[in-house]
């Protein structure tokens, strides 16, 4: 470790303690302005043999400790590195570098297992159901549903998972340890968005480290770190497979991709179904959407479908407007007559001109509902009595065919009803 590294760290050590109470919330909001800081902490960790490393972790410890939620995503961090020399250390055998690192690890777990009060915390996840929309998917990509009288009763219920309560632990044991470690992943990940890429990417490295170590395949990928193979679970390999989910999708592919090879690779070998099941869905999703650029300086987010907005439904749409339209485009069609179900023919009338049967002075011959036209002796004979004057084409005259083809829209809106209008037009 350099000369000025240390001398970071130190200075790091000195200044936390000599902080007054009220001057934390400052101090917290300071600390990302602070660049060669973390680097300087990695080393530390990293060196099992450190001088630096217990005041180290008894300061991230006190972070933790204070409550102030910026300083405990600062010792959040670091969580996947120190996990690493947690697991390093105990495949070797070598209890004395890692005491330090256990305490803080258990310091960490006995907090969050516990509410403000000191009681033990039961954590709660609603499973989410397949036909509501959610931030992962849209009900529309996954097909029909069949609606059936189970999925019906079943469509307003939410199902919810409970984890705890969790007992506290003092040391770590071979049958306690994954249990802490994959709750301690856990609360990382609820933290995922605050995290740096510098922490992500030591996510990654875990992931693969853990997953191959003792393997064919760590020749593969040259590391010559431990040779021991590492016990792990699958709800541990879970919570990896989650973290890794964001690194993926927001700037880190590369690491990300191998990280997700080689914990499937470990799966497959350890015969884990829920692993399985979870990476081969986030690798098979990976195919299909577009993943962004190496600029990890963008915003970070998880790219999913979102609903069509109204400007995206197809424009087809069938509606009762529609459907009109077209009617009157079907019976235009035919020729300028409509033909409605009762036999009344119905003329085309415009505004500049007059089509069908018309006489001259501007009233059409009606039809009889039998289909037969009217006789003089008819009433409706008489009521379309011819005028000797035609009229002319002026104003009053192209007002009066306004109303005519208003009359003879409504008579086509309610054929359908079998209702056929007859007689003089009122004006």
């Amino acid at each position: 470790m350099l000369a000025m590294d240390q001398g970071v760290v130190e200075e790091w050590l000195s200044e936390y303690k000599t902080l007054p109470d009220n001057a934390v919330s400052n101090y917290a909001a300071s600390l990302k302005d602070k660049g060669a800081l973390v680097p300087a902490l990695y080393k530390v960790i990293r060196e099992n043999y450190s001088d630096l490393l217990e005041p180290v972790c008894h300061q991230l410890f006190e972070f933790y400790r204070s409550g102030e939620p910026r300083l405990q995503r600062f010792t959040l961090q670091f969580l996947p590195e120190l996990l690493w020399s947690l697991l390093s250390a105990s495949s070797a055998r070598d209890p004395h570098t890692s005491g330090c690192i256990e305490a803080l690890l258990l310091g960490i777990y006995n907090l969050e297992i516990v509410d403000k009060d000191g009681q033990s915390k039961v954590l709660s996840f609603t499973v989410p159901s397949l036909s509501k929309p959610s931030v992962y998917h849209e009900p529309s990509t996954i097909g029909s549903m069949a609606l059936t009288e189970g999925a019906l009763a079943n469509h307003g219920l939410s199902r919810v998972a409970y984890s705890g309560p969790h007992i506290q632990r003092e040391t770590f044991t071979a049958q306690n340890r994954f249990e802490v470690l994959t709750f301690l992943l856990l609360c990382y990940n609820a933290a995922l968005s605050y995290m740096t890429p510098s922490s992500l990417q030591a996510l990654c490295q875990l992931s693969s480290r853990v997953c191959i170590c003792g393997y064919p395949r760590q020749q593969l990928r040259r590391y010559k770190g431990i040779s021991s193979r590492l016990t792990v679970t699958s709800e541990f390999l879970v919570q990896l497979i989650t973290g890794i989910h964001y690194a993926l999708c927001n700037g880190d592919v590369e690491v990300g991709s191998k990280a997700l090879d080689d914990v499937l690779y470990r799966a497959q070998l350890e015969l884990f179904p829920e692993a399985l099941l979870v990476g081969n869905a986030i690798k098979s999703s990976m195919h299909c959407a577009a993943l962004k650029s190496n600029n990890k300086e963008g915003p970070r987010s998880i790219q999913v479908e979102i609903t069509p907005t109204a400007s995206r439904i197809s424009r087809n749409a069938v509606t009762s407007l529609s459907i009109r339209g077209h009617r009157w485009k079907r019976h235009g069609a035919h020729g300028n007559m409509h033909s409605a179900p009762g036999g009344v023919a119905i003329p085309e009338i415009s505004l500049t001109g007059v089509s069908g049967e018309r006489m001259p002075n501007g009233d059409s011959l009606r039809v009889r509902p039998d289909g037969r036209a009217p006789s003089d002796g008819d009433p409706l004979g008489a009521a379309s009595e011819v005028s000797p004057e035609p009229r002319g084409h002026d104003l009053t005259g192209r007002g009066q065919e306004v109303r005519r083809q208003k009359s003879v829209r409504r008579m086509v809106e309610n054929e359908g009803s079998g209702i056929v209008l007859a007689g003089r037009s009122q004006y």
